[in-house]
């Protein structure tokens, strides 16, 4: 069995019931005794960060929600620890935070391209057990993330993609329709 840890995917299976995390692909940033928290990388948020934000109105920076778990709160991902101080470490040159200004900053100066960074409104969260339940019940495949898949791959097509990157028979579960009577 694959294990979870930061970095790690967890891809929804194809009959997920949850509407919240229907074919969604969440990135792991800490699996711990106290819980897991991640965030969803391929749910397009309606309203872009600077909707939210003022003192950037001069950028136009897309916004994905991130999880159902408090959805008034901004976090990111990125490749760039080099000029975001304060970044937690995720593995395969992934980052998790950092100084959001720096980040702003760096944005604005096109020191860091849209490419390089991924903000979202809200969080994944689950309490201790919780998840290990979810592994038990098959609601999730685990996978592993990287930077083409989070950063380069339209969010519509990252589901599938993941599946595919697993191989095997989970490259063939990213054909099943969301319904299958409709089959």
């Amino acid at each position: 069995m694959d294990v979870i840890q930061s970095g790690s995917l967890l891809i929804a299976e194809p009959f997920m019931k949850d509407p919240s995390f229907s074919r969604s692909v969440v990135l792991i940033c800490t699996h711990q005794d106290k819980g897991t928290i991640g965030f969803m990388i391929n749910k397009p948020y309606h309203k872009s960060l600077n909707e939210l934000m003022y003192n950037i109105d001069d950028l136009q920076i897309p916004l994905f929600l991130g999880g159902p778990v408090n959805i008034d709160t901004v976090h990111f991902l990125h490749t760039r620890e080099d000029m975001i101080p304060d970044s937690f470490p995720l593995g395969n040159n992934l980052f998790w935070g950092g100084d959001f200004e720096q980040a702003i900053n760096c944005i604005r100066e096109g020191l860091i391209q849209l490419s390089e960074i991924k903000f979202f409104i809200g969080y994944a969260g689950w309490e201790i057990g919780q998840l290990d339940n979810e592994l038990a019940e098959k609601s999730w495949v685990i996978g592993d993330g990287n930077i083409p898949l989070i950063f380069n791959t339209p969010a519509k097509q990252i589901w599938t993609q993941a599946l595919h990157e697993k191989g095997g028979d989970y490259a063939q579960l990213s054909n099943y329709p969301i319904d299958p009577s409709l089959n």
